[in-house]
């Protein structure tokens, strides 16, 4: 029963078995359902180059465009790709072509055809290594102590980033009604993380050590929006000002070029001149 004293009860009772609403409310109403699979017969277009990227311009989709561009920047001229949005909201990514990639249905996905056989990678940590290993070690440490704290930190955004984006930018920016105890309990989470990043930075100039690493590319879109007030529009709500260390690796990797470059890219959100829908040469960016 609800408790008027209360504040956080609530007259919902979960019933035995569960069903969803209808309507279900929120900003992705329409596209969130309970089962996988396509929804409509769409092949995806392919470009020039063997890479093909297909994603839009999230933290997770600002991963791998951060890392292709990062590349090309280091000298890796077949790291060159063709981008092709993917509007989630639409519900693009549910279109046979794109499960075809990813049976998850989750942006980003990419597919390599610089082989005899085409090859699909999803998840953007997945991806990442992909791409390191594919050009010698790009950004991925050879020395195994230095390559397993990469793939820790890695790992660390993997596991961690849902509570920012799922839970506390959900029940904070996109939920259709304002809660009490899940924006309070995700934003807990989402500074204590912000904790554990401020004090390691503190000892490092980057996450992994010295050297800027694929773990730096996964957590920049996530963390470094956060404490650069480009998330949710939280950062006076979450006091990202606390996060001194943060700040300043934020500010050092966002100034990197390759950072510049591909977080302009599949982006639907920011400053007109911020936006590159499509990307499939490098004078798209210039």
């Amino acid at each position: 029963m609800s408790d008027p004293t209360n504040p956080f009860t609530s007259p919902y009772v979960p019933p035995r078995v569960w069903s969803p609403a209808t309507p279900s409310g929120g900003a992705f109403a329409s596209i969130n359902r309970p089962v996988a699979g396509k929804t409509h017969e769409l092949e995806l277009p392919v470009g020039k180059h063997p890479l093909q990227l297909y994603s839009l311009g999230t933290p997770n989709g600002q991963k791998v465009t951060i890392m292709l561009e990062e590349l090309l920047a280091a000298g890796h001229t077949g790291a060159e790709y063709d981008a092709w949005l993917i509007r989630i909201n639409e519900g693009a990514q549910f279109g046979s072509g794109f499960v075809g990639i990813n049976p998850n249905s989750k942006i980003p996905a990419l597919v390599d055809r610089s082989g005899d056989t085409p090859v699909r990678v999803f998840e953007s940590g997945s991806i990442l290594v992909y791409l390191a290993e594919k050009f010698g070690g790009a950004f991925l440490p050879r020395d195994i102590p230095a390559r397993t704290e990469t793939f820790n930190w890695l790992m660390w955004q993997m596991g961690s980033a849902p509570f920012v984006g799922g839970g506390f930018g959900h029940f904070y920016a996109y939920a259709p009604e304002k809660l009490e105890y899940p924006i309070n309990r995700y934003a807990m989470e989402t500074k204590r993380q912000l904790d554990v990043l401020d004090r390691l930075l503190a000892e490092r100039r980057f996450v992994a050590g010295d050297e800027y690493t694929i773990a730096d590319m996964a957590i920049w879109p996530w963390y470094g929006g956060l404490v650069l007030g480009e998330l949710y529009d939280a950062g006076e709500f979450l006091a990202v000002h606390q996060y001194q260390q943060v700040r300043r690796w934020a500010d050092e990797v966002g100034a990197r070029p390759g950072v510049i470059r591909g977080r302009k890219v599949n982006r639907v959100r920011g400053k007109p001149e911020e936006q590159v829908l499509e990307r499939h040469d490098a004078s798209d960016l210039d």
